[in-house]
């Protein structure tokens, strides 16, 4: 499905919402969050409205952002659990076709991040392998705690753009 820029502007609140609800994984608070800037003149001014008001929801808020995301190749992608976003973004990236010693490793990898900062690795996958995932990966169990919220804000920010720009023509 894709929508114009114009359709979004001009349909109603709830309408708005539920077009764009899944951009940011389970967080239709997003989208809720600029019903009222519009009309956005570009997806860029869209994506940079939901980012500010992400920015600006507070660190509870962030926090439950993050944890709404899925683990990359983990249980529930196994299961089909995923929404339909993120289970196109893991299969472009070949996570739908890793070998069983691919799979414990990514699994050993997302239980020591969730242990470590107590939310799930995110990283926008799109034009990565599973090779360069698993490299982020283990860079970033170095970084702290601060440095990884900021990390995965950032790439939920850049998922969300690429959704928006799958999503909305103008």
């Amino acid at each position: 499905m894709t929508v114009t820029l114009a359709e979004l502007n001009a349909c109603s609140d709830s309408q708005f919402v539920e077009t764009l609800g899944a951009i940011f994984e389970h967080s239709p608070w997003v989208a809720d969050a600029v019903t009222d800037q519009r009309p956005f003149t570009s997806i860029s001014a869209l994506h940079g409205a939901m980012v500010t008001a992400i920015d600006e929801a507070g660190r509870d808020a962030q926090l439950t952002l993050i944890r709404a995301h899925p683990d990359l190749a983990g249980k529930a992608a196994l299961a089909g659990e995923l929404t339909a976003e993120s289970t196109s973004e893991q299969k472009g990236a070949g996570l739908d076709r890793l070998t069983a010693d691919e799979f414990q490793r990514f699994h050993a990898l997302n239980d020591a991040y969730k242990a470590r900062f107590g939310f799930p690795f995110i990283l926008a996958v799109r034009g990565h392998d599973k090779h360069s995932i698993l490299a982020a990966f283990e860079r970033r169990l170095d970084h702290d705690l601060d440095g990884e919220i900021a990390e995965a804000l950032a790439q939920i920010a850049r998922i969300g753009e690429f959704r928006l720009n799958d999503l909305i023509k103008e």
